[in-house]
């Protein structure tokens, strides 16, 4: 990382007076967002972070969080959306309850690359013709869903600055996540901060990245062999007979 700054050092927990939240209640309920209520916030790893765990165990929710507090706006012309998706109205409420702390020359460039949300975004890029020289032109929501992820990573990924994925290995092939590794690799070399939610053991083997694992037990550091997800993988493809068994019918 040398002498790059840590963009974003930390998000604070801040209940907003105007949205009492409701502790028992989801998404302040999940017990990783709990543990970040009971320990005031959670310190943001330099480099890359992984944030690990099965569904429901609030990946999502605190990546949406994060992508949704952090002071991205790029640097840019206003005619261009630079930024990623923008807020659902699905999302959680958690964002109204965090704060982040940045450091004082934090880069405004980031990037929200949001697997479910990235159709819409980018046919709303394409519509456009102001956006087109920052997206050099191509037409995106033509293309297969994962050339068009792999466009956006071209385009998009450049600024030192900080990124927030959500399941991005969603839309890519073993070797389009390889390359997504080394892009990974490349962006924390030249100063950015990654943040991604993901269900991918070929991600989270990016060596000298932090990886956060969510359960029930709420928020821990792991190592890589240690995490539930890569045990698991390995025991299925190690003999997928032995779960195929008892799942399908004779």
């Amino acid at each position: 990382m040398g002498d790059h700054p840590r963009q974003l050092e930390r998000i604070n927990w801040h209940p907003s007076p105007q949205h009492p939240p409701d502790l028992m209640q989801w998404p302040f309920a999940i017990p990783a967002v709990a543990q970040l209520i009971q320990e005031g916030g959670l310190e943001i790893p330099p480099g890359v972070t992984f944030l690990l765990g099965e569904n429901g165990s609030g990946k999502s929710t605190l990546v949406e969080a994060l992508a949704a507090i952090y002071p991205r706006r790029g640097f840019e012309t206003p005619f261009a959306d630079k930024l990623g998706p923008g807020e659902s109205e699905e999302d959680s409420p958690l964002r109204w309850h965090l704060r982040a702390r940045v450091h004082r020359r934090a880069s405004p460039a980031g990037f929200f690359l949001r697997a479910e949300a990235m159709h819409g975004y980018l046919a709303r890029i394409d519509g456009d013709p102001r956006q087109a020289g920052a997206w050099g032109g191509e037409q995106l929501s033509t293309r297969s869903h994962g050339e068009s992820f792999l466009a956006v990573l071209r385009h998009r990924f450049g600024e030192v600055g900080v990124y927030f994925m959500d399941e991005p290995e969603a839309a890519l092939s073993f070797r389009s996540c390889l390359a997504l590794m080394a892009l990974l690799d490349e962006m924390r070399a030249e100063g950015s901060q990654v943040i991604v939610a993901t269900h991918s053991p070929l991600l989270a083997a990016l060596p000298g990245a932090a990886l956060l694992e969510l359960g029930e037990w709420g928020i821990r550091a792991a190592a890589y062999d240690d995490l539930d997800l890569v045990r698991s993988w390995r025991m299925f493809l190690d003999g997928p007979e032995a779960y195929l068994r008892h799942l399908l019918a004779e």
